[in-house]
């Protein structure tokens, strides 16, 4: 029983890829076109993107240009191809703004931007495409079935854009007085975060880092400038305090402001 299984598979199989061959070989673009529907049913992905790939061009400014496009996108995308994908679907809501697949067009394109975001150490240009893609999906159909989806993935990539922020802005505090006072530094990256993400899920560590910044500003200035730089460093405490009063960090941060006012009684 299972070879014969095995030997039925197999002829499957060889029969799938014998078509394959025919339909590259056809001048039929309806059979082409029946085939890479079959083809995607049956996930092969990129048979069917292939197929597809030469009819966009001859369907051109007919009804089944609008077919044969939107089904190119899903097969990158189910493929993984998120790039390909998005430039299919983007190419599909461009041409056809109103067309039946638009809403799905613009969500795919934007979720795809967002499956394909790079981890936060990397070059986020891609997470910020995402993000456009889906507040344009949002824009566009703000009751569709899929709303809580777009805007729950952006958010995920609004803290992955506020977590490169905080990762430049602790390797600017790591530098601390190299070549230059980087503690400044670090608190114009954090504050800019802050301000450019307020419900981001690492604003209290922003907050902290510019707290810390403050504090080795003042440590680590001149005499004349200590008082000033540590009178702001009390006002950080505040503002942090206030912000977060049960924060795990209130014991690093009490010991801040205590080390602060014994140098402004001073």
């Amino acid at each position: 029983m299972r070879k014969y299984i095995i030997l039925l598979l197999s002829a499957l199989i060889f029969t799938s890829c014998g078509e394959y061959q025919r339909v590259q070989k056809s001048s039929d673009n309806d059979y082409k076109l029946d085939f890479a529907k079959r083809a995607f049913e049956n996930k092969k992905y990129v048979q069917a993107a292939t197929v597809l790939e030469e009819l966009i061009t001859v369907f051109k400014g007919t009804e089944k240009a609008e077919d044969a496009l939107y089904l190119l996108g899903l097969s990158h995308y189910e493929n993984k191809n998120y790039f390909d994908a998005c430039n299919s679907f983007k190419s599909y809501y461009t041409r056809f703004p109103k067309g039946k697949y638009t809403e799905l067009a613009r969500f795919y394109c934007g979720y795809g931007y967002y499956l394909d975001s790079p981890e936060a150490q990397l070059d986020q240009s891609g997470t910020i495409k995402a993000i456009e893609e889906l507040q344009g999906f949002l824009d566009y159909f703000p009751k569709s079935d899929k709303v809580s989806i777009a805007q729950n993935a952006i958010f995920e990539l609004q803290d992955k854009l506020t977590l490169k922020q905080l990762q430049n802005a602790q390797l600017y505090y790591n530098l601390g007085n190299y070549l230059g006072n980087n503690y400044e530094s670090a608190v114009i990256v954090a504050k800019n975060a802050i301000k450019d993400y307020p419900y981001s899920r690492y604003k209290e560590d922003l907050e902290m880092l510019v707290l810390k910044a403050r504090f080795q500003e003042a440590e680590q200035s001149i005499e004349e400038k200590k008082a000033d730089r540590y009178r702001v460093v009390v006002d950080e405490y505040y503002s942090f305090i206030n912000n977060y009063p049960d924060s795990p960090n209130r014991s690093e941060a009490d010991n801040i402001l205590k080390i602060a006012q014994n140098h402004l009684k001073e």
